[in-house]
C-alpha cells in the first residue's frame, strides 16, 4: 500500500484525534521485515522464518528495543495509521499486509498508567530511507527472528512476532503442491491395468473366430440342404485355406460320394422298373 505522497516529515503529536474504545487508547503498529541479502525474493512462498530479517527501533526515552507503533487517529484508516507510524518512527515504507492481520493485544502503559489496545500488522519493507521524522531520537536495528524475539522489550510484541512466524509456516504448508490422485498409482498397477486392457482387446478377435466357426458349420448344413454342389465347392475351397475345415470337408465329400452312389442305385432301379413295365406293355 503506497502512501508516500501523504507522509509528512513531521510526526503527529497530541491526542486531539486519538481513537478510544471503551476508554482504551487505540494503538497500531507493524512488524517490518525484509528478505536477507543472501536470499532475496519477491514472494514469501516457500520462505522460512530464518530467511527474513526484522526491524526494531529504540525507545525515545530508553535503550529498549521494540517494533514501531503509535496512536490510531480518527481521520485515518487502521492500515494507513500503521504505515504512517512505521514511517515516522523507523523511516521505512512498504506494503502493510492487511490480509495477514496479526491480532489485537490489550496492555497497560506503565508510563501513562492507561490501558491500550494494540493492533499489529506485518509490513514488507520496500524502501529504507536515510531521513525520517524521528531519526534524531531513535535507532534502527535489523535482526534475525530469534534475535529479534530475544531483544524485543514488550511481551505482547513478541507474541505478535510468534503469530507472524506461525502464519508463515501455515502459508508454506498450504502452498505445498498437492499430489495428483493419478500419481498414487504405482508403475506396476499402471502396467497391470494396461495389460488387462490389451487382453480384453485381444480376446475379442478370438471370440469372433469361434463365432465364425459356428457360423461356417451352420452354413455347411444349409448348403448341403439347399444346394449340395455349392456346399461341396465351398468346403473344398475352405479346406485349402483353413485346417479346421479338413474334417468337415471329408465328411462333406463322403456325403456327396454316398449321394452319387445312391443316384446310381436309383437309376438302375428305375431302368429295371422301366424294363419290366415295357415288357409287360408289349406283352
Amino acid at each position: 500500500m503506497a502512501m508516500t505522497k501523504t507522509l509528512s516529515m513531521i510526526s503527529r503529536t497530541g491526542r486531539d484525534l486519538q481513537r478510544y474504545n471503551d476508554g482504551c487508547r487505540q494503538v497500531v503498529g507493524c512488524i517490518p521485515y525484509r528478505y536477507r541479502k543472501t536470499n532475496q525474493s519477491s514472494t514469501v512462498q516457500g520462505t522460512q522464518i530464518d530467511d527474513l530479517e526484522f526491524l526494531l527501533i529504540s525507545s525515545q526515552k530508553s535503550p529498549k528495543w521494540m517494533f514501531p507503533k503509535g496512536g490510531w487517529e480518527t481521520d485515518e484508516a487502521l492500515e494507513d495509521a500503521a504505515l504512517r507510524e512505521t514511517f515516522e518512527e523507523s523511516g521505512v515504507i512498504g506494503d502493510v499486509e492487511v490480509q495477514e492481520y496479526l491480532g489485537t493485544w490489550s496492555f497497560k502503559s506503565k508510563s501513562q498508567g492507561t490501558f491500550h489496545q494494540g493492533h499489529m500488522f506485518p509490513l514488507l519493507v520496500t524502501e529504507e530511507l536515510e531521513d525520517w521524522p524521528e531519526k534524531t531520537v531513535r535507532k534502527r536495528l535489523w535482526l534475525k527472528f530469534s534475535e529479534a524475539r530475544e531483544v524485543c522489550w514488550h511481551s505482547w510484541m513478541k507474541e505478535a512476532l510468534d503469530v507472524f512466524a506461525s502464519k508463515l509456516t501455515k502459508r508454506n504448508k498450504d502452498d505445498e503442491p498437492q499430489t495428483c490422485p493419478f500419481d498414487e498409482l504405482c508403475y506396476e498397477q499402471t502396467v497391470a491395468t494396461v495389460s488387462n486392457s490389451n487382453t480384453m482387446f485381444y480376446e475379442e478377435p478370438i471370440i469372433s473366430i469361434e463365432a465364425n466357426d459356428l457360423t461356417c458349420e451352420e452354413e455347411l448344413r444349409i448348403s448341403l440342404v439347399a444346394k449340395p454342389s455349392l456346399g461341396k465347392l465351398m468346403f473344398n475351397e475352405e479346406a485349402r485355406r483353413k485346417p479346421f475345415f479338413n474334417e468337415i470337408s471329408n465328411v462333406a465329400n463322403s456325403m456327396f460320394s454316398e449321394e452319387a452312389t445312391m443316384s446310381t442305385k436309383a437309376q438302375k432301379m428305375f431302368n429295371e422298373k422301366l424294363g419290366r413295365i415295357s415288357i409287360a406293355a408289349f406283352s
